[in-house]
């Protein structure tokens, strides 16, 4: 088995790195990756990003959000998290995520950490999900992924993943939301983070052989490619997402209750349509047409109305605050 460790805390550089190890380096080597990423939101691959994720927070508190390779739910990490990712020959017991779900849980359990294993994917203490995990295959091979919450910021996650009751009708995949927990909170003894992070090494591979990787710099610029030409993109991270339609209802003090009724299709709004008892001089019409065919995300909701007096289409109603309503 061969180590790798990321240089990086960036979630969008973890994720092509996990790709490049996957797509690029020798198949006939297996691999196993550990690393971190500072704040971040990390999306299944059929899942709907605005469905997941609490937007106004996330933009507040500038919390990455990025779309994973694998299927499964979002979770939520910050450096108070590990990570970690066996690329490996595909088998008939390696497409089963309870055969690494258990590596993983035995290692812990050697550690005095009493873990069990709970349905496909987690791993439970006191009850509590502290580890989540997924997989993607291709071309024979397995990537198993899975996180470990030692000291995560459990307020933080919880406001990051608290969806709006917003109705969102959507094809995709939603997460499971779980009772969660800290490993640190079940230790025998105190350790840090990085002290941890060794035992668990140590421990996991104590009878399997295993060499250290360091990333050379041309493996380094291929990485930062694909983190450019995927990770980095609003088209992979939220485009990706099922089609969808959204409907929401606020009253505004001076203007009125504002509907909203939005359908997106691969990211871009399709339809959109106001209703209400609020005033305006101008057609609806004229607002949807400026707003059809826009992107749906902030910047582009904000750069088609520079322009646009919203007083016209809603009587007292600012600009900002159609923009804030729109992604609340």
């Amino acid at each position: 088995m061969i180590l790798l460790e990321s240089p990086s805390t960036n979630a969008a550089f973890n994720l092509a790195m996990e790709q490049y190890i996957f797509d690029c380096l020798d198949n006939r080597q297996e691999y196993f990756m550990i690393w971190q990423n500072k704040n971040a939101v990390i999306i299944g691959k059929n899942q709907n990003t605005i469905k997941e994720i609490n937007q106004s927070f996330i933009q507040k508190n500038d919390i990455q959000v990025i779309r994973r390779l694998s299927g499964g739910g979002a979770v939520y990490h910050d450096l108070g998290n590990i990570n970690y990712t066996f690329i490996v020959n595909e088998t008939d017991s390696r497409m089963n995520l309870k055969l690494f779900t258990k590596i993983v849980s035995d290692t812990l359990n050697k550690l005095g950490i009493h873990s069990e294993i709970s349905g496909r994917n987690d791993i439970l203490i006191d009850g509590k999900k502290f580890s989540g995990n997924a997989q993607y295959h291709k071309n024979h091979r397995v990537m198993h992924h899975g996180t470990l919450m030692f000291h995560s910021d459990l307020s933080v996650l919880a406001n990051a993943l608290n969806v709006s009751e917003n109705k969102i009708q959507s094809k995709g995949i939603e997460s499971v939301r779980s009772r969660v927990a800290n490993i640190c909170d079940y230790l025998s003894e105190p350790l840090t983070l990085g002290e941890f992070k060794q035992k668990f090494l140590d421990t996991l591979f104590e009878d399997i052989h295993t060499t250290s990787y360091d990333l050379t710099p041309n493996d380094i610029q291929n990485i930062l490619k694909i983190k450019h030409n995927i990770y980095d993109t609003w088209q992979w991270n939220f485009g990706y997402s099922p089609d969808y339609m959204i409907t929401k209802s606020h009253r505004f003090e001076n203007c009125g209750e504002i509907e909203l009724c939005i359908n997106v299709e691969k990211g871009i709004i399709t339809s959109f349509h106001t209703y209400g008892d609020y005033f305006s001089s101008k057609p609806q019409s004229e607002l949807s047409s400026i707003l059809e065919g826009c992107p749906y995300r902030t910047d582009k909701i904000q750069k088609a109305l520079q322009n646009v007096n919203l007083n016209d289409y809603f009587s007292g109603l600012s600009t900002q605050q159609f923009v804030n309503y729109f992604f609340s």
